[in-house]
């Protein structure tokens, strides 16, 4: 089943570049894994992918193809994807009005629902290649 999400223009936008400066060829899509962690609720790891791989489910909106995987279709039911690009963030942001803000005090994160994505979770389904020898 899938999951009943908003997707905001920004995001959208984003998700659409990823993919279409990924090279690969038509048909290919973002694949969006979600798992709980943080204090934001949300731990996410993305990529451009040219199929789904086995389990996923594709949610399509305007031709953007979304690979969802089981996990991740859970954690996003009722859940908007955003995208922030300011001076203390970058990346795709989740809010879920159902989860209250958190209390714990030692996150930096100034928003609920923010999840921090590091650059090096951004990629094309490979591993990144090996330094090179000096």
């Amino acid at each position: 089943m899938l999951p009943n999400l908003t997707i905001t223009p920004a995001a959208d936008k984003f998700m659409r570049r990823i993919v279409r400066f990924s090279g690969l060829p038509a048909g290919a899509g973002f694949r969006l894994l979600v798992s709980a962690g943080g204090c934001s609720g949300y731990n996410a790891e993305f990529s451009a992918e040219p199929a789904p791989q086995p389990g996923e489910q594709v949610l399509e909106a305007d031709g953007l193809r979304l690979f969802l995987p089981a996990a991740s279709r859970l954690m996003l039911d009722g859940v908007t994807i955003d995208f922030a690009d300011t001076p203390t963030q970058s990346g795709l942001t989740f809010f879920n009005p159902a989860q209250g803000a958190c209390g714990c005090g030692s996150s930096a994160a100034a928003e609920p629902g923010v999840a921090r994505i590091e650059v090096g979770a951004i990629g094309r389904g490979r591993p990144p290649a090996p330094p090179r020898a000096s």
